[in-house]
């Protein structure tokens, strides 16, 4: 089964953000942990990251349109983009938000998200790890 793993902005560039919160992992690494999580749980995950909310917005009309589960990290998105939320809420397959970080440890600002209302679930605060238990609870629900 194949599975759209979207990452938001600025997760290209893990390599040059702060270890302490994003841990060690660039992006080609982090997309490979990724897709060999998804194998295990016999799913074929592509991997898409962009700075773009107008992509975004396409990638995840694409999954409604197909019926493809969504792992979703929207990153600064979250915080705002009603334009997202309302694209999310048009996938009807299981959708889950996932932060690298905790957002409700860092920045008040960080502390909502307008993506959490329409997800099956959030897993956040795991590092590389939010993607795998992420998938866990995907091949759960599509059980």
């Amino acid at each position: 089964m194949k599975i759209l793993v979207l990452n938001g902005p600025n997760l290209g560039r893990l390599d040059l953000r702060d270890s302490k919160v994003y841990g060690d992992l660039d992006f080609a690494g982090l997309k490979a942990d990724i897709i060999a999580a998804g194998k295990e749980l016999g799913f074929e995950c592509d991997v898409r990251q962009s700075d773009s909310e107008v992509e975004l917005i396409s990638w995840l009309h694409e999954a409604a349109d197909s019926n493809t589960p969504v792992v979703f990290n929207p990153a600064a998105f979250t915080h705002y983009s009603y334009a997202i939320r309302d694209a999310a809420d048009m996938v009807k397959a299981p959708l889950i938000e996932v932060h690298l970080s905790n957002p409700m440890s860092r920045e008040e600002f960080r502390h909502t998200s307008v993506i959490s209302g329409v997800a099956d679930g959030t897993i956040a605060g795991f590092g590389a790890d939010s993607y795998r238990l992420a998938l866990i609870g995907l091949a759960s629900r599509l059980k």
